[in-house]
């Protein structure tokens, strides 16, 4: 079992405007998520984080649902609003051992 977590450092005062995007995604279809996936926020630290994580058997199956999403056009077009209120993001793949 794999967990990849995409992470988006919002820039300070922007993650209304971030979350109301993430809503307008997930109602449309465009950030599809496997069972047992989850959206998380940490309003600690340095800035506003968006947290998505995702669970995964193998990390071939990551890589089908990142190629799905990412070669969407509708999903381009979103992403395209969506950068503007993210200062840097990171992954991590994490393999679960226990």
């Amino acid at each position: 079992m794999y967990i990849v977590r995409e992470i988006f450092h919002l820039q300070f005062g922007r993650y209304k405007e971030a979350k109301a995007l993430i809503d307008e995604a997930r109602t449309k279809g465009l950030m599809t998520q496997p069972e047992g996936g989850r959206i998380l926020t940490d309003f600690t630290g340095p800035g506003y984080r968006l947290i998505f994580e995702s669970p995964y058997k193998t990390l071939a199956d990551f890589e089908a649902d990142l190629a799905r999403e990412m070669n969407a056009e509708a999903w381009k077009d979103w992403y395209e609003r969506f950068k503007p209120f993210v200062s840097h993001s990171q992954r991590e793949i994490l393999k679960q051992v226990g």
